[in-house]
């Protein structure tokens, strides 16, 4: 009999001016039935049977402000016991000085700097001991796909970059000559394009294009492969990672951007003796002689960055890849980051060869 007067409890519920008034069984069977807002006084002169359930309800209600009435002695104990026995939540920490709260920030961004530079070291190891293996191992390195890769950052950036190192160009002389003209010193406009698209501007926009469009290339086609787990599955087939995806793609790049760079010096070169000879009269016969006089050094000087900033863009691009998660938002997000740190990175390092070729005196 007690099964069945659990089973089906019986309670009034009626709600008039803001008060809540309750008769019959408020338990675990029936508090469900209770609507779910403010009150401003609850009634519960006619409550037969009250529980645990029921005083967690009239104890929520108090707490919101609400004043509960018609409680008998023993159920105002339950309910008194089960408001002290809900867990009071932990007060909010004061707030730290400023000082530490910059530190912290300034400390958790070093140290995510140190953990990124970590990761990429890494990665650059791999490419190094994949390297190795290729010679001692030759059969084992994928030609095929070096090839690809080649095509891919080599020969299809050849227009971009073309097109941007002749505007680059036809820039330079025509800034050079209105400045240049005022001292009567126009011919040196001539050596003024050569150093800065041969030493500088040739490699390092290039290196910049480079990063930007190969970069995330290299995050989403290692990122998709990661989604799709397709790396798990080389893996499980003893396939050597590094091999087959790290390997042919920095050295692609390594083999392509040096040339990329001649391109864009000769590109740079052409489009400045174009305005040279529409802006200053410079035939191109006197560009050239001009030219020649120009010492080898900077020419070699902006060669020799191009392998550094060749595979400073590889590691990077592959290692964003590789951190690719299993949505199509870490994939995104992590081709943006790519693209960001091979850029910024690649200025860093054209940097850090100014000043050791000033230090040098090349």
């Amino acid at each position: 009999m007690a099964a069945e007067d659990r089973r089906d409890p019986v309670l009034d519920v009626q709600e008039r001016d803001g008060a809540l008034s309750l008769s019959g069984e408020l338990t675990v069977w029936t508090v469900s039935q209770l609507p779910r807002r403010e009150w401003q006084r609850i009634e519960l002169q006619g409550i037969s049977r009250l529980d645990t359930a029921g005083a967690l309800y009239l104890a929520d209600r108090r707490g919101e402000g609400a004043q509960v009435d018609g409680l008998t002695e023993v159920q105002g104990q339950l309910l008194d016991a089960v408001a002290s026995s809900i867990p009071k939540p932990d007060p909010a920490p004061d707030a730290a000085p400023l000082w530490r709260r910059v530190l912290e920030t300034v400390g958790q961004q070093v140290m995510s700097g140190l953990r990124y530079f970590h990761e990429l070291a890494e990665y650059l190891g791999r490419f190094l001991a994949a390297l190795g293996r290729s010679f001692r191992h030759p059969s084992e390195f994928r030609l095929t796909s070096l090839v690809h890769h080649c095509q891919e950052t080599g020969l299809r950036a050849i227009p971009i970059v073309t097109a941007m190192s002749f505007l680059i160009g036809v820039v330079l002389a025509f800034q050079g000559a209105s400045q240049l003209r005022q001292f009567g010193a126009e011919v040196f406009v001539v050596d003024l394009i050569a150093i800065a698209v041969l030493r500088e501007l040739g490699i390092l926009l290039t290196a910049i294009v480079v990063a930007g469009r190969t970069a995330s290339a290299l995050t989403a086609s290692i990122g998709s492969m990661k989604m799709r787990e397709e790396i798990d599955a080389m893996r499980t087939l003893g396939i050597d990672v590094d091999m087959v995806l790290i390997l042919p793609r920095v050295l692609a790049l390594v083999i392509t951007l040096p040339i990329l760079g001649l391109v864009s010096d000769v590109a740079g070169l052409f489009g400045g003796a174009v305005m040279s000879w529409i802006e200053l009269g410079i035939s191109p016969s006197m560009f050239l002689t001009r030219l020649a006089e120009i010492n080898v050094n900077h020419v070699i000087v902006g060669l020799v960055k191009a392998p550094v900033f060749a595979v400073i863009i590889g590691v990077v691009g592959c290692q964003a890849g590789m951190k690719v998660g299993k949505d199509a938002e870490s994939l995104g997000a992590m081709t943006s980051s790519a693209v960001v740190s091979a850029i910024f990175a690649v200025i860093i390092a054209d940097a850090l060869f100014s000043v050791f070729f000033a230090q040098v005196n090349i």
